[in-house]
């Protein structure tokens, strides 16, 4: 079979590092969902009381991802750049309208990640009605650890999330008070989604965000998970 040609040399492919293995995680596609810890909702301004909505979803794209050890760049048309720790979900399958109770059964494993925010350019999205992808969807916006195989660790249903920055701490909630879980997020993501092997969830963050500046270190830790540290600079 002839190899095809292409007119632009193609992308490389966008892989994270597997624990206690020389095999790597292919990245598909990056979803987030949006307010997903109540406590998180309030500080920005938002009704707690949503049981009854469904989650909301954004992207990040594939080489926004950031590895351990890889410094990140202050971005550019920000003056306030906010950290935000999650859990992040690996699919190692996929489908559309995929039910709850199947859902874990598509899980390769989980990481510690830190969705970056441009927080000034999301509030200036949000007064006009705008889209976010300009304030959460740009280049080194998606720090990630390596992914610990759920067959190791299995499911997390509960432990502690945190963030501290330059030793000081400033995020602190628990899997257990997201208002969607990984089940719940997994089945309502494939009903607008064909879901595929690769693709990466950040689960939402909980309360605690703030503001970096260049030269802030980083620490995000998820209990039985793993730890991330990230350097700006």
């Amino acid at each position: 079979m002839t190899e095809p040609s292409y007119v632009v040399a193609p992308p490389p492919t966008i892989s994270i590092g597997v624990r206690d293995s020389a095999a790597r995680f292919p990245v598909h596609r990056i979803y987030c969902v949006g307010r997903n810890y109540e406590a998180h909702a309030v500080e920005m301004g938002h009704d707690p009381k949503r049981e009854l909505d469904p989650p909301f979803f954004f992207l990040k794209n594939p080489d926004d991802i950031v590895e351990p050890g890889t410094p990140v760049p202050y971005p550019p048309q920000t003056a306030d750049l906010h950290h935000e720790v999650e859990l992040v979900v690996a699919l190692q399958s996929g489908g559309s309208d995929i039910a709850r109770e199947d859902a874990l059964s598509h899980v390769y494993g989980y990481a510690v990640g830190i969705d970056l925010t441009r927080r000034d350019v999301q509030a200036a999205a949000k007064k006009t009605s705008r889209p976010w992808a300009t304030a959460k969807a740009f280049a080194a916006s998606a720090p990630v650890s390596e992914i610990v195989p759920a067959a190791a660790i299995g499911h997390p249903a509960s432990g502690q999330l945190t963030a501290s920055v330059n030793g000081e701490p400033r995020q602190k909630g628990d899997i257990a008070d997201m208002i969607w879980s990984v089940p719940d997020i997994i089945a309502h993501l494939s009903r607008w989604f064909v879901l595929a092997p690769g693709d990466l969830i950040f689960t939402g963050t909980p309360a605690g965000v703030g503001g970096l500046e260049r030269g802030d270190v980083v620490v995000a830790a998820i209990e039985g998970v793993g730890q991330l540290e990230v350097t700006i600079r």
